[in-house]
This record gives C-alpha cells, sequence and structure tokens, in this order.
C-alpha cells in the first residue's frame, strides 16, 4: 500500500495545503489539492460519466443531510445524525456493492443508503418517529438503521454465513465507527467471520472521535493494525478520498466474493459536525481542528479534479447544485406532511405473523383506547 505523498502529508510552511500527518499505509488516489495519484496495490479507472456521478452523489447526499439538520432544529425531526465529511466515504463503499450484495449500517449511512436507491423520506420517516424505516431491505440490499453500537456487525456476519452456506457469489458489508471497535460485540463479529472464512467486510468510519472520546484514547495502533489479530487482512484508505474508497473496498468485497474471508477498512475520514444533534462538538475539539479538516473536503477535491481535467465545466456544477435544491425542496415538503401513525400499529411489525399474546394486547389496548370516546378527553 502506498503512504501520502510528501507534499500533502509535510506542505510547505505558508502554502495553504492541510497539514496532515503522516498515516502509515494510507491509500490514496486523489489529493486535497484534486490531484490523481497512482497506488501500486489498488488502481481505479473511471470515465468521465462515471466521475461526474460520484460527484453528484456527493452533492446531493450532502445536501439532504443539511436540510435534514436544518428540520431537526426546527422541532420536525426528534434527532438527526449528520454524516457531513464523511460523504466520500460512504458512496465510495456504496457504489462498490454490487447488487446482490447486502450492507448493514450503523444510523448514519444516509449516503451509502442513498446509493442503494433508498428513498430519503424513507430515512427521514424514521428519525421523525413514524416508523422504524420504510424501506424495503431485501430489495435495496441495505439494512435497517442500527442504534445499539456494533450490533450490525453481528448480523452481518450472520448473514455473511448464511450467504456462504447458500453458496451464493455475493459479499457483505458491514459499517461500523471507530468507537465501534472497543464494543465487544464487534470483537465477537470478527472472531467468527474470521473462524468461518465468512464473506463480510467491516467498514469502519475513523471519524476521529466517538462522540467526545478522540481515537487517541481507543486505541494505540492504527485501528486497520487490530485485524491482523484476527486473522485477516487490514487496510486504511483515505476516506475523503470517494476514489481511493471506491477502490479500496471494490477489492475487499471482490476477494469475499471469491473465499479469501473477511478485511478491516479503516476509512480515515472526520466528522465535520456534531455527533448528532443533541450534541455540542465545540465542547470538547478546537475550531482550528476543524478548520483544518475542512481544507481535505471530499467534494471539493472532486470538483477542483473535474475542473482541472476539463471533464465538468461550470453548468454541470450548477446543474447538480439546482438538483440539490430540488431535493431539499422534496425532502422538507415531505418530512413536514408525515401524519403521525396511529398509536396501534405499533403491534402491526412485531412479528411475522401475529401471536395470541400480541393478539390479546393490542384488543386491550384497543379497548382502552375507547374507554376515552365520548368522555370529553
Amino acid at each position: 500500500m502506498s503512504t501520502v505523498p510528501p507534499e500533502v502529508a509535510d506542505p510547505v510552511p505558508g502554502s495553504g495545503a492541510p497539514h496532515l500527518p503522516p498515516q502509515p499505509d494510507l491509500v490514496q488516489l486523489l489529493t486535497p489539492e484534486g490531484q490523481r495519484v497512482e497506488d501500486p496495490t489498488y488502481s481505479i479507472d473511471l470515465g468521465a460519466d462515471e466521475l461526474r456521478g460520484l460527484y453528484r452523489d456527493l452533492v446531493l447526499v450532502r445536501r439532504w443531510d443539511v436540510e435534514a439538520t436544518a428540520l431537526q432544529r426546527q422541532g420536525e425531526l426528534g434527532l438527526w445524525a449528520s454524516l457531513l465529511g464523511q460523504e466520500a466515504a460512504q458512496v465510495g463503499a456504496g457504489h462498490a456493492l454490487r447488487p446482490d450484495d447486502m450492507a448493514f449500517p450503523t444510523y448514519r449511512e444516509h449516503g451509502v443508503a442513498w446509493v442503494r436507491g433508498v428513498d430519503p423520506l424513507h430515512v427521514m420517516s424514521l428519525f421523525r418517529g413514524v416508523d422504524n424505516g420504510g424501506w424495503d431491505a431485501a430489495a435495496t440490499g441495505f439494512n435497517l438503521y442500527t442504534i445499539v453500537i456494533g450490533a450490525q456487525t453481528l448480523h452481518a456476519t450472520g448473514y455473511a454465513m448464511g450467504v456462504q452456506r447458500d453458496g451464493a457469489e455475493s459479499a457483505v458489508l458491514a459499517f461500523l465507527g471507530d468507537g465501534a471497535t472497543s464494543q465487544g460485540e464487534v470483537n465477537e463479529a470478527m472472531i467468527w467471520a474470521s473462524s468461518f472464512q465468512a464473506p463480510v467486510v467491516f467498514f469502519c468510519q475513523n471519524n476521529q472521535y466517538a462522540i467526545s472520546a478522540p481515537i487517541e484514547r481507543q486505541s494505540r495502533v492504527p485501528l486497520f493494525q487490530r485485524a491482523s489479530g484476527f486473522g485477516f487482512p487490514g487496510v486504511r484508505v483515505d476516506g475523503n478520498d470517494v476514489l481511493a474508497v471506491l477502490a479500496v473496498t471494490r477489492a475487499a468485497l471482490a476477494a469475499a466474493r471469491e473465499g479469501q474471508g473477511p478485511t478491516f477498512i479503516e476509512a480515515f475520514t472526520y466528522r465535520m459536525g456534531a455527533h448528532t444533534t443533541s450534541d455540542d462538538p465545540t465542547r470538547y475539539r478546537l475550531a482550528d481542528e476543524l478548520e483544518e479538516w475542512k481544507l481535505r473536503d471530499p467534494i471539493a477535491r472532486l470538483k477542483v479534479h473535474l475542473a482541472h481535467e476539463g471533464l465538468a465545466d461550470a453548468a454541470f456544477f450548477a446543474e447538480v447544485d439546482a438538483e440539490g435544491d430540488e431535493l431539499a425542496a422534496r425532502i422538507r415538503s415531505g418530512t413536514t406532511s408525515m401524519e403521525p401513525p396511529p398509536a396501534v400499529s405499533m403491534f402491526d411489525a412485531v412479528y411475522a405473523e401475529q401471536t395470541a399474546p400480541l393478539a390479546a394486547q393490542r384488543a386491550e389496548f384497543e379497548a382502552y383506547q375507547q374507554s376515552f370516546e365520548g368522555a370529553g378527553h
């Protein structure tokens, strides 16, 4: 694997280039300045249409995220987990999946949901409390969001073992954050995945903070190096480089499908916003740090590359921005018009089939509600 080019890792003082401390084995194909570089292990050859498509996804996903944050601040959502700054990690990983692959997200993978064809309003309804997630996991290849930290890695490993036993030529992508690597469930999942050579890739978005705990307090070694302890490969990729993320994740998923077992990917990125809208990041990190990472913005670097190589013009960028405005308007109108579900609907999706105890509870609840009718309540 390649290291960060010297001009990126240690810029000339006063040049304005972002100062990124040297990272071991950081795979990078597009520098923060938008310069295309090669890696001896990972390569990717994308046409102009594909590059423009990646840019479009990055911009629209961020526009969705910005609108959702605003809606939460205005009382229209109960909570929102922002992906600001992590768009390249999610869009790149999402595009590495094949249609018959399955992704298991945390609660922040809105970019992966977008790439897998999930309607943003189905995600918004979850955060508005209207339902538990309105999309079809089997049809989209994108499982429902998981709030319990690290639990989805167990689900993903179990699913991958099932795929393996079915003889299907597909793979599983399990998303997790840097903080989740300290959870027992994640380590158990990796033990099982390694023992059974399960076709699962663990994709860790290291955004530098587990809520307020910095990565330095979580691990004394780079997270990708932990994979060797479980007996499978680990790789660290520039998580703000959509091309590198796509190339690395595509290779890891291909290896999984071929029976080579799991891989651990550490996407080295940064959470520019709050952990969730209930968090205040100014209490535990400095503004200078955020400004430094803004210089490595994943959207800006691809835009510079497209413009410099003559692959996109001002009209294209304006068109994408206009599409973002339309998307935001649809998300806003669709979210604010969502009606709260009837209270009795809580019994509808408990089990695949109705059970006698659940039917009795539902009947008791309905009778309780009816007791208020005509009583002035």
